[in-house]
């Protein structure tokens, strides 16, 4: 079931908005609909991705200094060459 919603977006983009649908041969709401799934969509992904890194992050005992410390030493090796 659809559900009518009113949303306010600044002027040029609306614009642009509008160019994209009239290019694409579809109306503003289906541009704005598939907007908002890709979107939801990236976010879903980047969480899993964050999940993932945690995950191991935990597992493998890393911190966020340790990380930063052996980014540190690889920089002073790579100066040394």
């Amino acid at each position: 079931m659809n559900q009518t919603v009113n949303i306010s977006f600044e002027k040029g983009l609306l614009k642009e908005i509008d160019k994209i649908a009239k290019r694409e041969h579809r109306s503003r709401s289906e541009l704005i609909r598939e907007a908002a799934r890709a979107y939801i969509e990236k976010k879903s992904k980047w969480e899993k991705i964050f999940e993932i890194g945690s995950s191991l992050t935990q597992r493998a005992g890393l911190t966020e200094a340790s990380v930063i410390d052996e980014i540190k030493t690889i920089r002073k090796q790579k100066k040394t060459f």
